[in-house]
């Protein structure tokens, strides 16, 4: 089936042939038809298989045949998302293809200042794409009312529904029309998750595309076990190895992020770290630069994870393990997207092999592990040594030669 099959509009049609897709991956072959019926929708599928095409393509075709007077506080759909930079995502998403339409969608997302929002909302928005922080900000002083609400989808459902955001989403139902169509989107979700959601909506179908499987095909897998201290030697080799390579690695706390990012600086690696404490306008602008090929290495914490579409990332990195085990396929979800080879490769210390367990557990297949015999170790530890001493060296020599005088002319 093609997507010119589909009881789209032509302007939508348009749009998906203007991006060059043509045939719609498993997930979005399931969900579009049940989208544009109107029924309530629990999508659980891999990343990178065009799980937000999935629901852009049938909502822009709801909003755009339904039209009614677009104004102040007449929002048609809400797209809840726990990330900045998936929030930024999904909105170019809803650009993109509805770029033949008259449909207007807008981004809302904290760090930056309101007042041109504000603005924006003012103009008259159909589909609102928010992080929950400034959503409610904006609700509370009175520039957003939700009574209008015809479409509500929740990305990364998850994490939308876990402890950190139950009490958002939950206070949110409140304030919509309870006749809607909600719509969750995960490439992971729990029981408990699951029993929540189907809580809060109408008779939901689920979808679920490669149940067993949550990390695509294209990915492949290894792990390395390096002891902690050693890991940043490990890195660099590995770094100086691929110099030409788009890397994404990820570590378990922002302070880690720093301290990584410290290390590669003084052996001459260049960098940049994304996580919740960077200017948000750094953010835009580090993943702008990793995307057209001005920055090949970036050094992000969790919080990114679910926020990074770049096309072609050859490898992901995770120096640290994570704590929870579906935050590793987030992770790597962020390389073999769409039908691109993926490569991750895990660092594993002692202290966190039962961590990689758990992992293998939740993806149901053990990781390849890539053998470093105790030469091989000892050598990289000592060509990284001998790097440091020589710099060293030349500093203590340097301190120590006298300054020559300049001669009288």
């Amino acid at each position: 089936m093609k997507f010119n099959d589909y009881h789209l509009s032509d302007h939508i049609k348009r749009g998906i042939e203007n991006l060059g897709y043509k045939k719609p991956t498993d997930i979005q072959f399931r969900a579009i038809p049940a989208i544009l019926k109107g029924e309530d929708v629990l999508a659980i599928a891999q990343t990178g298989t065009g799980k937000t095409a999935a629901f852009v393509i049938p909502v822009l075709n709801i909003i755009q045949n339904h039209k009614n007077n677009r104004g102040v506080n007449n929002i048609r759909c809400l797209v809840l998302v726990p990330t900045h930079e998936l929030a930024l995502q999904v909105t170019e998403v809803f650009k993109e293809i509805g770029k033949f339409t008259d449909v207007v969608t807008h981004c809302l997302i904290g760090g930056v200042e309101q007042v041109p929002q504000i603005n924006e909302l003012e103009n008259g928005v159909d589909i609102l794409v928010a992080t929950p922080g400034r959503l409610f900000d904006l609700i509370s002083q009175g520039y957003i009312r939700l009574n209008k609400i015809e479409v509500l989808i929740l990305d990364e459902a998850d994490h939308m529904l876990d402890l950190g955001f139950i009490k958002d989403v939950t206070d949110l139902i409140e304030k919509l029309p309870r006749k809607r169509q909600t719509l969750f989107f995960s490439a992971t979700i729990n029981e408990k998750i699951k029993k929540l959601a189907y809580s809060i909506v109408n008779k939901a179908i689920r979808i679920q595309v490669s149940p067993n499987n949550p990390v695509a095909k294209n990915i492949d897998h290894a792990v390395a076990f390096i002891e902690m201290d050693d890991k940043r030697f490990f890195l660099e080799r590995f770094i100086n190895e691929h110099p030409d390579s788009k890397i994404l690695i990820f570590v378990r706390t922002i302070v880690r992020a720093e301290r990584v990012a410290k290390s590669m600086e003084k052996v001459g690696i260049e960098t940049k770290t994304i996580h919740r404490d960077k200017e948000q306008d750094d953010r835009f602008q580090i993943l702008e630069d990793f995307r057209n090929g001005e920055l090949n290495i970036v050094i992000a914490t969790d919080v990114s994870a679910r926020g990074i579409d770049i096309p072609a990332i050859d490898y992901v990195i995770n120096y640290d393990l994570p704590d929870q085990p579906e935050n590793y396929v987030h992770r790597v979800g962020r390389t073999g997207r769409a039908s691109h080879m993926g490569h991750a490769i895990s660092f594993c210390s002692s202290d966190e092999k039962e961590i990689l367990s758990d992992i293998e557990l939740f993806i149901d297949k053990p990781i390849q592990v890539l053998d470093i015999t105790k030469s091989d170790y000892k050598m990289t530890l000592e060509i990284v040594h001998e790097k440091e001493n020589d710099w060293q060296s030349l500093m203590i020599e340097a301190e120590k030669a006298p300054l020559k005088k300049k001669k009288k002319k």
